[in-house]
């Protein structure tokens, strides 16, 4: 294992990392759906919902303009999926108020099944703390909803941007009053760890279904070639390798 002896706080990327996003929300659409009568591709629907936030965030952070509350981003893509033809019909079902407590569907995300237990045992031994696109009172609502132990919650709203603009992962390093080799990066996107590293963070390395797109190839840690400290499959895992640290 890459050394991590230096490492004192684990900074964790939320969707898709340490909540599964994509089957919250698909269970939500479908129950809403079913409750209207209304039949569709839920699975797609949320993709289409999370394709739309990662396209205006990547715009953002590459200097382009838009909202840096991903509650309001979240809506704005909603409203847009509901005026298409393929979803007018479930859209002309839903009154205003639904569509509010729809979009708040992304702040009752539950975890992966080793991430309450793993977070637990992560905590007795070095500060944890988000560090996401997602709106700091998203990631409060969504902290008490799945029981995420955090030390503190950092949002990217707070640095006027969002990953990966490097300015991000160094406003949340500074917050903590240490230097970046000091902090690891946890995610289950290469593109955020390469971010990270980039500033000198560390990188650890989660495997999650679904969340590395195909064309990427296998992440590997850098004694197997790779551009990552660390691989692991679980938090658990993670929890038990730092337990080893000298």
């Amino acid at each position: 294992m890459a050394d991590l002896s230096n490492v004192q706080a684990l900074l964790f990327d939320v969707f898709g990392t340490v909540v599964d996003w994509h089957g919250s929300v698909t269970g939500e659409l479908s129950a809403l759906g079913a409750k209207h009568g209304i039949d569709g591709d839920w699975n797609e629907f949320a993709k289409t919902w999370r394709r739309g936030y990662l396209q205006n965030t990547r715009k953002i952070a590459e200097g382009g303009t838009g909202s840096l509350n991903v509650d309001v981003m979240h809506r704005e893509i909603l409203e847009d999926i509901l005026g298409t033809p393929e979803w007018s019909k479930f859209g002309a079902a839903l009154t205003p108020e639904v569509r509010g407590e729809l979009n708040l569907a992304w702040h009752r995300l539950n975890g992966w099944p080793d991430t309450v237990t793993g977070l637990y045992a992560l905590k007795k031994q070095i500060i944890i703390s988000t560090l996401s696109n997602g709106n700091i009172r998203l990631l409060v609502d969504m902290a008490k909803y799945a029981d995420l132990p955090w030390d503190t919650v950092f949002s990217s709203e707070l640095f006027g941007s969002f990953k990966p603009d490097p300015k991000v992962y160094l406003g949340a390093v500074k917050h903590l009053s240490l230097e970046p080799h000091n902090c690891a990066m946890v995610a289950a996107h290469i593109y955020d760890l390469r971010a990270a590293a980039s500033v000198g963070m560390r990188t650890i390395y989660v495997r999650r279904p679904g969340e590395q797109p195909p064309d990427i190839e296998e992440v590997k840690s850098k004694s197997e070639g790779g551009d990552v400290d660390v691989v692991v499959n679980s938090f658990t895992e993670l929890a038990a390798l730092l337990a080893e640290r000298k």
